[in-house]
């Protein structure tokens, strides 16, 4: 990875020398031209050097749903991420299994957000999302992604574990740490951090799996596992328990948390949508996916060549890494039109490979629109302008594309 505070230029540079994997490419928001090239030039490219060892990239939206509806040939095992897993620490976890157990395992918990139960959670984040926002000062600046991003999903997420509710700060700690490490996604999290907190995670949850045992009218998710043949029994399989769980905490957490402060970035970027939308609020529903896919809050997902394979036109070894850049997919202008512009009434706007494809797509997509669509009626109907007022402070990682900070100040109706 490049040392210096300098990143390369992305038309001057030679091909061979990009470093997609230099966390700072996203920290800097300095990534749309590297790809652009990539996938007019080169769009499945092999990167000999990196921090993470050598790796392949697939730019293009069609490629990256050709590789991960092909988990025969590309591997989900054993990791997602570009890094790999670390010795003291090596979870596992369903996201990165193949099928049939992957999907034993995620059938377990699917039915936490199941349409039937995502009916009955509305009025539940409706509320949540009401006293969070009527709490917020007018007309002052704060950051957005503490006071509403972090607090809605965090406290979503306690109400799918079923946590207790005075510490539901621990799961946003517990997802930062997860995605926060500097072998697996450039992060710029300590190892011993890391090791001590997710070791206090898997014995937080270990005590609430047997304080749960027996109940049988519970649909959290550590009672949908308790109660399914194929799961009974992951407390007694630790680093596959909290693996699992850290899937559910990050998957839960960081779409909804990221997204919800990337569309008030993307509608301060773009003031002519945000007219479009003060019009008519019927449009909040696309927006949604609009956000989603213009945010893209999970960057990358890597696979692992099961064998020799020829993928357009490049000899692809066994055993070597694949990464899918969704953020490189949904900007592509071969599938997405004007895909690099923010657009709230796109004629097909849930077009967009934010959510991965296969079996592998993401389990709680409606759930996390949902969140985001209850977030933005409630925004509607209090605010004129939720006005950034500030240059955000993004996630240093190559696969979480968050914010630590957004200030802004609310003007009201």
């Amino acid at each position: 990875m490049n040392t210096t505070n300098e990143l390369p230029n992305s038309k001057t540079t030679p091909l061979d020398q990009f470093d997609l994997s230099d966390p700072r490419l996203y920290e800097q928001d300095a990534w749309r031209p590297f790809f652009a090239r990539l996938r007019e030039e080169d769009p499945v490219h092999y990167q000999s050097e990196s921090p993470f060892g050598p790796f392949w990239s697939v730019t293009r939206f069609a490629d990256i749903m050709a590789v991960e509806t092909n988990h025969e040939a590309f591997s989900s095992e054993p990791t997602i991420v570009i890094g790999d897993l670390t010795e003291d620490l090596p979870v596992e976890m369903f996201i990165a299994m193949d099928p049939p157990k992957h999907d034993v395992q995620r059938r377990a918990v699917q039915p936490a957000v199941a349409p039937k139960n995502l009916a009955q959670m509305e009025s539940l984040i409706r509320s949540r999302v009401t006293a969070i926002l009527d709490d917020l000062p007018v007309g002052e600046t704060f950051n957005w992604v503490d006071k509403v991003s972090i607090n809605l999903t965090t406290q979503m997420l306690a109400t799918l574990f079923d946590f207790p509710f005075e510490d539901h700060h621990k799961l946003t700690y517990w997802s930062d740490l997860a995605a926060g490490s500097p072998e697996m996604a450039g992060g710029n999290v300590s190892e011993e951090e890391r090791l001590v907190g997710l070791t206090e995670c898997l014995e937080t949850f270990t005590n609430l799996w047997h304080e749960r045992k027996g109940r049988e009218d519970s649909f959290d998710l550590i009672s949908l596992m308790q109660r399914d043949p194929n799961t009974a029994d992951l407390v007694e399989r630790p680093m596959e328990y909290l693996g699992n769980l850290l899937l559910l905490i990050v998957g839960g957490n960081d779409t909804t948390r990221n997204s919800a402060t990337g569309g008030v970035l993307a509608l301060n970027q773009n003031p002519g949508e945000y007219d479009k939308l003060r019009a008519n609020h019927d449009l909040i529903t696309p927006m949604v996916s609009e956000i989603i896919r213009w945010q893209t809050p999970l960057m990358h997902m890597r696979r692992t060549a099961t064998r020799d394979i020829e993928f357009q036109g490049k000899k692809i070894q066994k055993g070597d890494k694949v990464v899918m850049w969704y953020l490189s997919g949904n900007r592509d202008e071969s599938t997405i039109e004007q895909a690099d512009d923010f657009i709230i009434d796109r004629k097909n706007p849930r077009h967009h490979s934010s959510f991965g494809f296969g079996v592998h797509r993401c389990m709680g997509n409606r759930l996390a629109e949902m969140q985001l669509r209850i977030l933005w009626e409630e925004i509607m109907q209090r605010f004129s302008h939720v006005e950034v007022v500030g240059e955000p402070q993004r996630v240093l990682s190559t696969f979480v594309r968050g914010y630590e900070t957004l200030p802004v100040k609310l003007h009201p109706l």
